[in-house]
């Protein structure tokens, strides 16, 4: 099922027809979502162009290996490999390999988010530096050297900041918002595994076990 057809975002377009003229909005609207995730909040007008224009999007860009993954509720889009596609293709969204830590908070602020959201009517979940600290300081070992693990800890939400999952507040030092795009990367699976994943983690932190690198796309 595509994007279109799942959201029901220009699932009313059509895919474009031997001799049909392009759209002048569909090349902006690729290379915008080329870049990196399309928020309806960041361009109004373009996400507009991307809603009536979704099945050609589609249609574009699987050739490459791509598929379109469109959110409507949430408000944000991009583009990611498509798991049908050749081997034979280059990657055009990288596999990143994330760190143990790093993979920790992404599972923890999913679950925060999932926990915010039934008890609240609200779609910000808005949190400091410091929770996001002490979240992750409950699954580090005991050190005696504070700086260190502070560093290690700052280190960690930069990076998650960096793959988009966290968003810096303007004018508010130290807080952030937890962006919902982290839902379609850490799914509703992933989540009911999380008591098992965090015992894992717990093992691996404990020296137990030699935990791998995970992967993900880029945000």
């Amino acid at each position: 099922m595509s994007a279109a057809e799942r959201t029901g975002i220009g699932a009313a377009t059509g895919a474009p027809t031997p001799g049909m003229a392009t759209p002048a909005e569909l090349p902006a609207v690729v290379t915008r979502l080329f870049k990196g995730v399309l928020y309806r909040e960041s361009d109004e007008k373009l996400w507009q162009a991307l809603g009536e224009l979704s099945s050609h999007v589609q249609d574009y860009v699987s050739v490459l290996g791509l598929e379109l993954f469109l959110d409507d509720a949430e408000g944000y889009a991009f583009l990611r490999s498509r798991t049908d596609a050749g081997s034979d293709l280059p990657r055009l969204v990288p596999r990143r390999q994330l760190t143990f830590s790093v993979s920790l908070l992404l599972a923890l602020l999913r679950a925060r988010l999932a926990e915010f959201d039934q008890r609240n009517d609200e779609t910000r979940l808005i949190m400091t530096e410091a929770q996001l600290h002490d979240m992750l300081a409950v699954f580090l070992p005991e050190t005696s050297n504070e700086a260190r693990m502070l560093d290690q800890l700052s280190t960690t939400i930069k990076k998650v900041v960096e793959l988009g999952f966290l968003r810096r507040l303007r004018g508010q030092e130290g807080s952030y918002e937890v962006a919902r795009i982290i839902k379609a990367f850490v799914d509703a699976q992933w989540l009911e595994e999380f008591d098992a994943r965090l015992a894992d983690y717990r093992a691996a932190l404990a020296g137990e076990a030699p935990q791998e690198p995970q992967e993900g796309d880029g945000a």
